[in-house]
């Protein structure tokens, strides 16, 4: 996985076919800790692709939107 930034969406590389949203945030920098990404995630505060997500395990693929506190970042192939 790699990390580059375009203009406001920041992009997150990936080098398999999904990444769960918990590991995704904590892979981001955006939460420190599984149990703070839980957290996050259960309490509402987490929206993939426009929408509230309150699981964790969710498949983020390709092309998802994440957002959190304002920021977003983009899930984009990297193979």
């Amino acid at each position: 996985m790699e990390k580059t930034s375009e203009q406001d969406v920041e992009m997150i590389r990936i080098h398999t076919d999904f990444i769960k949203l918990e590991a995704l945030l904590k892979f981001a920098g955006w939460c420190e800790t599984g149990g703070e990404a839980k957290e996050r995630i259960q309490g509402g505060e987490v929206l993939v692709n426009g929408t509230v997500c309150t699981m964790r395990g969710k498949k983020c693929v390709a092309g998802d939107k994440v957002t959190l506190d304002g920021r977003t970042l983009q899930v984009a192939e990297g193979r």
